[in-house]
């Protein structure tokens, strides 16, 4: 394990690592102004919830559910770890880990702008895998079995959060159907309430676990460690990734509260309680299983599957398609762009 005070140390004696972290907690900053956010989104958007309380709470819940995961089981990260191969050199695996970060950055900045919510965990897997192809002159720096389970997890967070979100408002619906509207608003209110710290606790243990493999991956490259030992995660650095998760989600998460939240689906209390319970288990299982998937997409499935139980008419198909085709582009995009940055990036330094 590596110790706060030898972090610091190999920081301020190798300026490559200085400029790696910080472009590591400039892609954990934008996975929570375009990503965590989701977590909230249904509860602020049915006015479940205040925006800044439920950052408060989406600030606590990350932390645990990074921390609480990594203790349990870090087979997320391990996952992102054993993914792709830079090769035994640790100065150009730095330079590709940096081109890589670099690309994700732009790639996420753009999608913000915008109001889309992107998948940061898609673009971090391709801007890898690109940086790591640049690196190596072709495929064999890429580890196939290990990023099949992104294919899997894709698939199954899609397929999973549209069946949960729909069976389970037509289950709530259904169930509570002898309440007045007070009683039901009031019941929903509070479970949304719940969903959304559920989601972020569970957003902690995916996408935090993700971004805390790619930091840990640049400090063992500075100080001399294979990445393929045996890894331990510090305290301190999973705290440093936590408070830069929720210092994005402070910052940027509105845009992308009000399109998830308000623009996709126009939900009923009973719909958004649904839609974040749905998503946060769906998530639970993939985690459970180590399959490192995409939390924007896990929710959105949630969200137009909870909508698609009461009327499809009510689900904003333009903006769901946009949201979509987002998420496609992700893939080739940003692993293009990893890849040319990481060949520049070579080649100028």
């Amino acid at each position: 394990m590596v110790s706060f005070s030898e972090f610091v140390t190999a920081l301020f004696s190798n300026h490559l690592l200085a400029v790696s972290i910080a472009l590591v907690l400039g892609t954990i900053f934008v996975n929570g102004a375009t990503d965590a956010a989701n977590s909230i989104a249904e509860a602020v958007g049915t006015r479940a919830i205040s925006f800044r309380k439920a950052i408060a709470m989406s600030v606590v819940c990350e932390f645990l559910g990074l921390a609480v995961s990594v203790r349990v089981s870090a087979a997320v990260a391990e996952t992102i770890d054993r993914m792709v191969d830079f090769g035994g050199d640790p100065y150009t695996a730095l330079i590709a880990l940096c081109a890589a970060m670099v690309g994700i950055v732009v790639w996420g900045g753009v999608a913000w702008a915008f109001g889309i919510p992107t998948s940061e965990s898609h673009a971090l897997i391709a801007g890898l895998t690109g940086a790591a192809i640049a690196l190596q002159g072709g495929v064999a720096g890429v580890n196939w079995s290990e990023w099949s389970k992104v294919l899997w997890g894709l698939a199954l967070s899609l397929a999973v959060g549209l069946a949960l979100g729909f069976a389970l408002s037509r289950l709530l619906r259904w169930t509570f159907a002898g309440l007045t509207n007070r009683e039901a608003n009031a019941l929903f209110s509070r479970l949304q309430v719940v969903g959304a710290g559920f989601g972020a606790f569970m957003h902690g243990a995916q996408d935090g676990q993700k971004f805390l493999s790619t930091a840990m991956l640049a400090v063992m490259l500075s100080t001399g460690q294979s990445p393929q030992s045996q890894i331990t995660y510090p305290v301190w650095l999973m705290v440093l990734c936590a408070s830069v998760l929720s210092l994005g989600v402070a910052s940027g998460g509105a845009k992308i509260v009000k399109t998830v939240g308000t623009k996709v689906v126009k939900m009923a209390m009973y719909q958004g309680a649904a839609a974040s319970l749905s998503a946060a288990l769906s998530l639970l299982l993939a985690t459970v299983w180590g399959l490192p998937v995409s939390t924007t997409n896990t929710k959105t499935a949630a969200i137009v599957g909870a909508g698609c139980s009461k009327n499809v008419h009510t689900v904003n198909w333009s903006v769901a398609r946009e949201m979509v085709l987002t998420w496609v582009l992700t893939f080739p995009g940003c692993g293009f762009v990893g890849y040319v940055l990481a060949r520049v990036f070579l080649w100028l330094l």
